[in-house]
């Protein structure tokens, strides 16, 4: 089990504003956890009591919409926080976290990490800026469903993936996503999202190798209208 002190994941989340002594008291209370791809690792309505940092693989934030449809309202990857929101609040999770891929995360207990938070101010500091980035994102999802079309919406969660996490040695994205998963990205049904990745092959942007998806025309996503 890896010491939170000597962890390299922790620069690139708030973690990395602690002292060495706050992360040495808080390695030896963490719980180190592995988790399969399509575990559901806290739903909307829970209580985490904690955060989770990601040590490597991609989860899932999504929200159940009335018409029981997953909206997925953020991916989050290797290095990331996972449930920083509860560090503030007591309200329940408004989001469901489901893994995408094989993950190996660290779960921090909130009462281990409120004392920190209310007597590091950087680390405070550094929460609360990554917050405000989530919700930056949130923003402009919402600004996105609104003025752009489903076509426009899924080439760019095509560019996206392919910018954040790369390609396999076939040249297929790294990061293998359900077409289902597509659609609840940008807001519509699975047949639309297979009609509309179809439409993108026939126009040679992307090709297909079973499910895994080859981008053949980065350029030609970035000018879908």
């Amino acid at each position: 089990m890896s010491k939170c002190e000597q962890c390299i994941i922790k620069q690139f989340n708030s973690l990395k504003s602690l002292t060495k002594d706050e992360l040495i008291r808080i390695s030896g209370c963490k719980t180190t956890m592995i988790i399969k791809k399509g575990t559901v690792i806290f739903d909307e309505g829970e209580t985490i009591n904690g955060v989770y940092c990601v040590k490597d693989g991609i989860c899932k934030l999504s929200k159940l919409s009335e018409n029981g449809k997953d909206q997925i309202v953020r991916i989050v990857v290797k290095g990331d926080l996972l449930g920083q929101r509860s560090l503030v609040t007591d309200e329940s999770s408004n989001l469901q976290a489901t893994a995408l891929n094989d993950m190996e995360v660290c779960f921090i207990p909130k009462s281990e990490i409120m004392n920190d938070l209310q007597n590091n101010s950087k680390f405070s500091f550094d929460v609360l800026k990554d917050m405000a980035h989530d919700l930056k994102e949130a923003d402009d999802i919402i600004v996105n469903m609104a003025q752009k079309s489903v076509r426009q919406r899924l080439a760019e969660t095509l560019v996206y993936i392919n910018d954040s996490f790369g390609v396999n040695p076939d040249g297929t994205l790294s990061v293998l996503l359900s077409r289902e998963d597509f659609a609840n990205i940008v807001g519509t049904a699975t047949e639309s999202a297979i009609r509309i990745l179809s439409q993108f092959k026939k126009e040679k942007l992307i090709s297909t190798k079973g499910k895994h998806i080859k981008i053949e025309s980065l350029t030609g996503l970035k000018q879908v209208e």
